[in-house]
């Protein structure tokens, strides 16, 4: 019997798996693709919510549920290993579009949304972590990169493709017949070809030197929690922002498609809008994971806050089509900026030993934004205006931005 060749760390060493675990993740972002266009359209003219706080309720669901879901997988990789919690978040999302197609009330698409939070919680929570393992600390901003660009061109294309499937054959079913396809797709290639990665942190633990040279290896899940929340500099500041910009990503989820719609456009355009800014953040990624790399995490985080809330600023201050299309392109670049950069200072600060934990965590933060994003947007529009509530999304991202720049320490080691 051929002996299995030693580990190592690195991409090129890992290069098959790696790419294998980058396919999956894009399954796991078409999932949440199929209702960007769709779901906010569905609220208003299938099932007659005009309150915006009540046709945000899926969000909200999804954000608090997803929350916790990352909070779990991260304690449940580093406990049982990264392929059951794979696996366990594609079992889960299997019956989410059919719940959608059958849907006779609105109640059934706030559950399958929570359905679909335990999918994005547990799927993409092990995705991110497997790859950490793999890479090691040199790559881990390009590994990031690669992996949230992955996740999120899916959601780009998916929303264009349900957005023009819904234009010429209505909003149901045929939208969600591709996550029907995703589901099945992901749950397969996992379950025969992913391998565990847990073996590739340990080895990085045998040579692990700390930021902190009095950081233990050895943390409770709560030890974990408080550091990551609030009392580790580098980390906190993450976790805010990681918040904010999922906030953000709810107010262009929930909020843009209806306020577009206002202004007249037709589903096909406002799926084109919906796209523009997946597409750009997903791109965009395969570049700034690698560049945060080599010039660093700090200044990419504050400057892409920055850039997002000078974005959203501009979606509520124009009107034309174009002028939506670039604001959305420019929340794309900051967000892009942002996202994979956040992930790889989680993991250069964090032990491998718990590393996987301080990913959730910094995921429950970060995945709260959705409700928060909800909550905050849908009580405003509903009290004074749509262009209210996105003024001041925009002011919170621009404040997030000031946190980072204060409190954050540059994390990239030398």
């Amino acid at each position: 019997m051929t002996e299995r060749p030693p580990i190592q760390l690195g991409l090129k060493e890992n290069l098959a798996q790696f790419s294998l675990l980058v396919g999956v993740n894009a399954l796991v972002g078409g999932m949440i693709g199929q209702e960007r266009a769709v779901l906010p359209l569905l609220a208003e003219q299938e099932f007659g919510l005009t309150g915006l706080t009540s046709a945000l309720t899926f969000i909200i669901a999804f954000g608090l549920v997803k929350a916790a879901a990352n909070f779990a997988a991260g304690t449940l990789c580093d406990r049982f290993g990264r392929k059951p919690v794979l696996l366990a978040g594609w079992i889960v999302g299997i019956p989410v579009p059919l719940l959608l197609i059958w849907a006779p009330t609105w109640s059934w698409v706030v559950f399958a949304n929570a359905l679909l939070g335990v999918n994005q919680g547990l799927s993409w929570s092990a995705t991110v972590i497997m790859k950490i393992d793999l890479v090691g600390p040199k790559r881990r901003g390009l590994a990031m990169g690669f992996n949230e660009a992955a996740g999120y061109l899916a959601v780009a294309v998916t929303a264009l493709l349900t957005g023009y499937i819904a234009e010429r054959a209505g909003l149901r079913p045929e939208p969600f017949f591709l996550g029907l396809a995703y589901a099945g797709l992901g749950l397969g290639l996992s379950l025969l070809f992913v391998r565990e990665t847990r073996e590739f942190a340990r080895l990085e633990s045998a040579s692990w030197q700390p930021q902190d040279p009095g950081a233990s290896a050895s943390l409770s899940t709560r030890e974990v929690f408080m550091l990551t929340s609030f009392k580790e500099p580098a980390l906190s500041a993450c976790s805010q922002a990681g918040l904010v910009n999922n906030l953000n990503d709810g107010l262009a989820w929930g909020v843009f498609p209806i306020y577009f719609a206002s202004q007249g456009l037709g589903v096909g355009q406002i799926g084109l809008l919906t796209a523009i800014y997946p597409a750009i953040w997903g791109l965009g990624q395969l570049f700034t994971g690698g560049l945060s790399d080599r010039v660093g995490r700090k200044w990419l985080i504050a400057g892409g806050m920055g850039v997002q809330a000078v974005a959203i600023a501009a979606i509520a201050s124009t009107s034309a089509i174009w002028a939506w299309a670039a604001a959305s392109a420019l929340l794309g670049v900051g967000t892009a900026m942002v996202y994979p950069t956040l992930l790889a200072a989680i993991g250069d600060v964090a032990h491998p030993q718990w590393r996987a934990s301080a990913v959730g965590v910094y995921r429950t933060w970060r995945d709260t934004g959705f409700a928060v994003g909800a909550l905050v947007a849908g009580i405003i529009a509903d009290a004074v205006s749509i262009e209210a509530a996105i003024w001041a999304v925009a002011g919170l991202t621009a404040l997030s931005a000031l946190v980072v720049a204060l409190r954050m320490y540059e994390t990239l080691r030398p």
